[in-house]
């Protein structure tokens, strides 16, 4: 039976509702892990380096598909919720229409300034050129990667979860086949990962578009004639700017750590942080895709003024997201030497140096749930301003000084361990805000 967004949710349809959002991320964020395992066994640590070099300003051009997608599912969720369906038929398709727009413009000029970008994130001439090979393949693909990124949030608002995980595996496997074709088979090293990524990317933009644009859609979503209507382009885009300001810090911040990595530990050090990463992207996609599944509940039943079904939906979230960190600490503390030897096995101190850095960094899924999560509701509430607070401190403040001051004092575990800090130190402000916001929302 299908779940609906004015649904009293228990634990298994809480589940079952997010769980093709869960599983969304997890594939989209093997994208790189994909790439990254095929370049860095097949191709060297070189290869590897240079893609890990070049990948916060690709996740940094494609972050405002995440800003859209989230702030504007909210605001059509709210929309749902009041009865006003036609008006948010007409919001969703001119979000998608301006985010069109924005991506083609934006990747035009990251295709063309791509040897300075590349220098600019520190590629020396032993970087450079594959730095730009691998940004230029995946920046063609940007702009449906962008809708992609967008409909992950809309086909939960469209009561459409399962069709979302469906192009999202779809292009998982797409990827993962045409690495093994084109970097194992065909050692065609950055190019052929780069080309198995961004056709992927391709077809997971492109699948959705078609959907929406069919008269056999019936979801709760079309795309209809509309015009551009600038309070709700800005109310999405406000609302969404936790979700755009998530990715833009990590970008800003994996530019932080990669060049203390240089100085401390040279081109191992970049390896070694990527395949800590690849890990991290893996693990934290199961929060960010609750999120994401949660999100147009939490806007549907604020937007029908339903506190009792908010109350439970939060009590519900916090237990689980609890229960998911602690399975997932346990997990990297213990599988931390298998997963550097997945990776980095050729070099045994490479390999060293990657396994005790991933004990460090573990510690962190222990409260980064929290914190993702208290993010996305308060977007679901359609409140920017608290939800951007909360991702501004987690990723890019707090984190950032953490990884400029605690190296001087402990080295490259300083660098391990700012992340860790960072989410601490979010989390006690996370607290507070739920508190403050408490008489507002009545969400317990």
């Amino acid at each position: 039976m299908q779940i609906k967004l004015s649904d009293h949710f228990t634990y298994g349809k809480l589940l079952r509702f997010v769980l093709p959002c869960v599983v969304m991320m997890v594939v989209t964020s093997l994208y790189t892990v994909i790439d990254g395992f095929f370049v860095s066994n097949f191709a060297g640590k070189t290869a590897f380096a240079a893609v890990n070099l070049i990948w916060p300003f690709l996740q940094l051009v494609s972050a405002a598909g995440f800003m859209f997608g989230s702030g504007g599912s909210a605001l059509v969720a709210f929309m749902l919720g009041q009865g006003k369906e036609k008006k948010a038929d007409e919001t969703f398709t001119m979000l998608m229409m301006v985010l069109a727009v924005l991506g083609a413009a934006v990747s035009a000029a990251g295709f063309v300034f791509m040897p300075q970008i590349a220098v600019f994130l520190g590629a020396g001439e032993h970087l450079v050129d594959d730095c730009v090979l691998y940004g230029r393949i995946l920046i063609c693909a940007n702009p449906l990667f962008m809708m992609q990124n967008a409909y992950q949030s809309f086909l939960v608002t469209a009561e459409r979860p399962r069709l979302g995980l469906g192009i999202s595996i779809m292009a998982g496997v797409i990827n993962a086949a045409l690495d093994f074709l084109l970097v194992a088979v065909f050692p065609l090293g950055i190019w052929g990962a780069g080309l198995a990524t961004a056709f992927s990317q391709i077809m997971g933009g492109l699948v959705p578009t078609i959907y929406f644009m069919s008269r056999k859609n019936k979801s709760r979503l079309h795309f209809v004639r509309t015009k551009l209507d600038m309070r709700d382009l800005v109310r999405s885009c406000a609302n969404g700017s936790s979700e755009m300001m998530t990715n833009l810090s990590g970008a800003v911040v994996s530019l932080l750590y990669n060049y203390q990595l240089l100085y401390l530990a040279a081109e191992n050090g970049v390896a070694a942080y990527g395949a800590i990463m690849y890990v991290g992207f893996m693990f934290t996609a199961f929060h960010f895709g609750y999120a994401i599944g949660c999100n147009p509940i939490v806007g549907y039943n604020y937007g029908a003024n339903n506190t009792g079904e908010l109350q439970n939906v939060l009590k519900k979230s916090l237990t689980l997201t609890c229960l998911v960190g602690v399975a997932m600490t346990m997990l990297a503390e213990t599988m931390a030497g298998v997963i550097a030897s997945v990776y980095v096995g050729y070099d045994q101190v490479l390999r060293e140096m990657t396994a005790w850095g991933m004990r460090i960094f573990g510690l962190s899924f222990l409260l980064n749930g929290f914190n993702i999560f208290a993010s996305a509701f308060f977007t679901g509430l359609n409140n920017g301003a608290v939800s951007a607070l909360i991702s501004f401190l987690r990723t890019l403040v707090i984190q950032v000084a953490a990884v400029l001051i605690l190296p001087v004092y402990l080295g490259i575990n300083g660098v391990w361990l700012a992340v860790v800090a960072a989410e601490g130190c979010t989390l006690l402000v996370t607290a507070v805000l739920f508190a403050a916001n408490r008489k507002k929302y009545q969400y317990y």
